[in-house]
């Protein structure tokens, strides 16, 4: 419900006496009606009028504002990470850690354009072996720092005892099998696809290709629940779900940093976090992780 000021409300809001309200409508475009014959004011579009002649108005695109206690993660999606986060916040009560689900190019989207503290990511370069560096398209000094979050299995789940004998992604357009896909901007997503324009399989060939899920689990549950035979996935959602997994790759799961929030300090909590015992102790019971270069800042070969 629209809430509608007297001209003496409207005055006693913006701190003025009744006759400037008058001035500020002739001279300053403050939202008015007189259609019941009397002035009346929408409280919410003087709201927005103020806003509109605010001078020093914060730029939407300036960096993330520094030690108020957020920290915005965004990017690919993993259970480690989302272990790590809730580790974070108990840890550290006077911070708040939250994570956006975008995938690793939305992660480095949103990095790019100040909207989050750190980016995901597990994006293979055409080089087959390096990871991420040459997706940062950041203006020259610029370029983000990339600290090692975890190195991770990518590859298959599929059902216990590999009734459909599915051995690599090519397996995948074999008749009788259904898949079930990630989206489009995730590093396993983008994996896939090279895996098949390597081959010449066409995914108009890959029944459920179209299918797509958000996270890893997702996955893995739709193989456990058997509404398909299988889908791209890392190692240790097969290990917390107890389904058979196909190894692919090992791979690398980074985190990047923009020089402007490197030294913010939750930014600084989080990878000193890394290093710690405690953060590695979260992996005990999974399998499908390497945790050697964790928390390590990693540089583009020569």
């Amino acid at each position: 419900m629209i809430t509608l000021l007297s001209t003496k409300e409207a005055a006693k809001f913006l701190g003025v006496n009744e006759k400037m309200i008058y001035t500020l409508v002739s001279e300053k475009g403050l939202p008015a009606t007189k259609i019941t014959g009397k002035w009346l004011f929408p409280r919410h579009l003087i709201e927005q009028w103020l806003e509109l002649n605010t001078i020093n108005y914060p730029d939407p695109n300036s960096q993330l504002p520094k030690d108020q206690g957020l920290l915005i993660i965004a990017g690919s999606n993993d259970p480690l990470l989302e272990k790590a986060i809730s580790l974070f916040n108990s840890i550290h009560s006077d911070y708040l850690a939250v994570f956006g689900n975008l995938g690793s190019m939305g992660g480095v989207k949103a990095l790019l354009h100040n909207r989050c503290h750190m980016a995901s990511s597990h994006l293979l370069q055409d080089d087959d072996t390096e990871y991420n560096f040459g997706f940062i398209n950041s203006k020259p000094g610029k370029t983000p720092a990339l600290i090692n979050f975890c190195k991770r299995e990518q590859g298959i789940v599929v059902k216990k005892g590999n009734p459909k004998k599915i051995f690599s992604f090519t397996d995948f357009a074999k008749t009788g099998v259904k898949i079930i896909n990630r989206q489009m901007g995730t590093g396993t997503r983008l994996l896939l696809d090279k895996e098949l324009q390597k081959k010449g399989i066409s995914n108009g060939k890959i029944k459920g290709y179209e299918n797509e899920v958000f996270k890893h689990l997702d996955v893995g549950l739709e193989v456990l629940a058997g509404r398909v035979d299988a889908g791209p996935c890392i190692k240790p959602i097969a290990s917390l779900l107890n389904l058979e997994f196909v190894p692919i790759r090992w791979e690398r799961y980074d985190l990047l940093i923009t020089k402007e929030n490197f030294f913010d300090r939750a930014v600084q909590l989080f990878k000193e976090m890394l290093n710690e015992k405690r953060f590695k102790d979260l992996v005990e019971s999974i399998k499908g992780y390497d945790l050697s270069l964790s928390g390590k800042m990693l540089f583009p070969k020569e």
